[in-house]
């Protein structure tokens, strides 16, 4: 089965005020090139021609992907030749499919036409783009150092670049939003026409600046119930629109939906390189150094950053993964990859969320209800 490669970027001009994330303050210079050399290093020394241990489909030789994702962070505040660097260094290791889904996020003002044209010169054909809002007063609130015509130019230089997927990152949730404010940002992503919109509810991380605003009340404490008609509104738009949901916050036209990230929601195997990156190679999953200078030392000193491993219940990861997509699970495909039956395994608490109405069993199929999907993690703690 072909896996995934995740490519962690760490650097961003500014930090967002909600963000958790590892991130590090980019700066121009050897500082970036150390990184991506670190990165290059710990690529290179990734054993792929080992036989997989994908629960889907065994197989051997030079492992294949066909799916690339640089994420962050900032990743397009890397220069072209860095980036080939990196890709130069993943075709040494990895198979890369001559159809892959080469994924880059990237963030308004943080490109020029030209750069952009070399991006896609390199193979780079999914842009990953991060609007969270055109309301320059929320852009403000969440310190995103761009303006909402920073994004509509942006987009359109991704447009003229020749980028013809392009998925558009939404923030709903956010304190002082409105309804209306909402429904504007809604419709303005959807008269961009991108192929592909993912859509968030703001998730409040502690130790962030946003979470210290809320606790010292300087920013009004986000009302749940207006996000949840948020969502409702964003499902009937975005269906008008001709957009299907495919996953609880993602939204796609037909044959756009993110190969990448949908490996990762049916437990296919995805290897991350870089700091904080984790992997999961079908059994086991593991993680690197949080720590930006750590993480180039850990590399330069083991060629090997990782600090966390661990063998999760995959069973469970299986359905509550699962459940996140709109096709649920199948109840004969867990049965035959574990030898259990679900209905039997789970019986009280499937029950329980069947009654409450935010789960549905049809045919072979377990899957979330509308509700079910704005409490998603009600149900997912039945299978953790």
């Amino acid at each position: 089965m072909p896996a995934g490669v995740y490519l962690h970027i760490p650097f961003c001009k500014s930090r967002c005020s909600y963000c958790d994330f590892a991130t590090d303050v980019w700066r121009s210079g050897d500082a970036v090139e150390r990184y991506v050399s670190a990165l290059c290093a710990e690529v290179l020394s990734h054993e792929s021609g080992v036989e997989s241990k994908s629960l889907h489909a065994p197989d051997s030789g030079l492992q294949t992907s066909d799916s690339i994702y640089f994420g962050g962070g900032t990743p397009s505040l890397l220069t072209p030749p860095q980036v080939e660097k990196i890709l130069n260094s993943l075709s040494s290791v990895f198979s890369v499919a001559n159809d892959a889904e080469i994924t880059m996020e990237m963030n308004p003002a943080t490109v020029t036409p030209e750069t952009l044209r070399a991006y896609r010169e390199l193979g780079i054909n999914r842009a990953s783009f991060g609007v969270q809002t055109f309301n320059d007063r929320d852009l403000k609130l969440l310190a995103r150092g761009h303006d909402a015509d920073d994004a509509r130019n942006t987009f359109k230089m991704l447009r003229d670049a020749g980028f013809d997927n392009i998925s558009l990152d939404l923030i709903a949730g956010l304190p002082g939003q409105t309804l209306e404010d909402w429904s504007r940002n809604l419709e303005e992503a959807i008269a961009m026409q991108p192929e592909h919109i993912s859509l968030y509810l703001l998730e409040i991380h502690e130790g962030t600046p946003l979470a210290n605003q809320i606790k010292s009340e300087r920013r009004p404490l986000p009302d749940e119930d207006l996000a949840a008609e948020m969502y409702e509104v964003m499902l009937e738009r975005l269906a008008v629109a001709g957009y299907k949901q495919y996953e609880i916050s993602n939204f796609s036209r037909p044959g756009f939906a993110s190969r990448h990230n949908t490996k990762y929601w049916r437990l296919e195997p995805v290897y991350g390189f870089g700091v904080s990156a984790h992997s999961f190679d079908g059994r086991e999953r593991y993680a690197n150094e949080r720590d930006t200078a750590k993480y180039i030392q850990m590399i330069g000193n083991e060629k090997d950053a990782e600090v966390f491993r661990e063998t999760p219940d995959v069973a469970s990861e299986y359905i509550f993964l699962g459940l996140r997509l709109t096709e649920g699970v199948s109840l004969s495909g867990f049965r035959d990859m574990f030898g259990k039956d679900i209905l039997s395994l789970y019986a009280d608490d499937i029950g329980r969320i069947i009654n409450a109405g935010l789960v549905e069993v049809s045919g072979d199929r377990m899957r979330l209800t509308k509700k079910g999907m704005l409490y998603s993690n009600e149900v997912f703690e039945v299978f953790v």
